[in-house]
């Protein structure tokens, strides 16, 4: 094993071997609370991923980020068998979501902050539960998280999401163990910086999503100007009578943050998936990226996206 590793749901691998990477996407949305609130969530059909990630790998695929936390729909086993089938490298999340995808009287407002980094810890070091965390028993897998989660609101910070700061930062400091965020709209991303700023996390293994959506050339450098990096996912979400401002930014920020840029699809929804009937499908961003990128004459940035800032960023630190 080489000093810089990544930890797949089949065990931990050479970064070298990362190859193409899509940094947030989810593979496995299995039945449950949060598919019970949204049911256009519900991504637990085997053969249909194992065909769409097939397809994903026969265009130069090798790893995606499973982004799905703790407890709200992850299915191991599935996913192991997702992996195996289509050959794609699949990290998985621990960590915990937005509070809208868990019941009010959950264990997440209960456990405190070294209840919580003792659980995510265990996940990463471990394996992750058989069932998720959804009943009294825990079932171990040999099946280890490879990146921990957090996930904010539109709102400012709560007493419960500063705990969840600490929980992660604490399991990311003591583990090696990469950070992923939820932001929305792209909203709170600079006092997220700020805070894993001032928690002592190692900002080059701390990636914020979905910060495209706040569309800003300025608050987009404002972020990566603390030093974490930026994952953006919504090239295909813009309404075709506007802008584009996924690629807009990428014309505009990429050549001066060369190193803080990664690109995922984010398709939580069934119906983005191709093998469900639906578009765009997964493999859009190989199909359009390095022709835009070529069109603007920053192609040699292609490999910092999709190879080298992920290699970097998912390593353990």
């Amino acid at each position: 094993m080489s000093k810089k590793f990544f930890r797949t749901i089949l065990g931990d691998t050479s970064s070298t071997e990362m190859g193409l990477t899509y940094s947030h996407e989810h593979i496995i949305i299995d039945d449950g609370y949060v598919t019970g609130k949204h049911p256009e969530f519900l991504l637990n059909d085997v053969a249909k991923i194992s065909e769409e990630l097939g397809h994903f790998y026969q265009a130069g695929g090798r790893t995606v980020v499973d982004a799905m936390p703790a407890n709200t729909g992850r299915n191991i086993l599935k996913s192991v068998d997702v992996s195996k089938r289509s050959g794609v490298q699949i990290i998985q999340t621990t960590g915990i979501h937005l509070e809208q995808y868990y019941p009010e009287n959950h264990w997440l407002y209960a456990y405190t902050e070294d209840e919580l980094t003792r659980l995510f810890i265990a996940d990463v070091e471990e394996g992750i539960d058989e069932f998720d965390y959804s009943g009294p028993f825990v079932k171990r897998t040999a099946h280890k998280a490879g990146l921990i989660k957090l996930a904010t609101d539109d709102n400012p910070f709560t007493k419960h999401q500063e705990k969840i700061f600490r929980a992660v930062v604490n399991t990311h400091l003591e583990t090696g163990v990469p950070i992923l965020t939820h932001t929305n709209f792209g909203r709170q991303a600079l006092e997220q910086a700020k805070l894993f700023e001032k928690l002592g996390a190692k900002l080059d293994h701390v990636v914020l999503s979905h910060v495209d959506r706040a569309k800003s050339v300025d608050y987009n450098r404002a972020v990566l100007d603390v030093g974490v990096r930026v994952e953006y996912d919504s090239a295909f979400r813009w309404k075709k009578d506007e802008p584009n401002h996924t690629l807009n930014l990428l014309e505009v920020i990429l050549p001066a943050y060369p190193d803080q840029i990664t690109l995922g699809m984010d398709m939580a929804k069934n119906a983005y998936w191709k093998s469900y009937g639906g578009s765009p499908g997964l493999n859009y961003l190989i199909e359009i990226i390095p022709n835009f990128l070529k069109s603007k004459g920053i192609e040699v940035y292609y490999k910092n996206l999709f190879f080298e800032n992920p290699k970097h960023l998912y390593s353990f630190s």
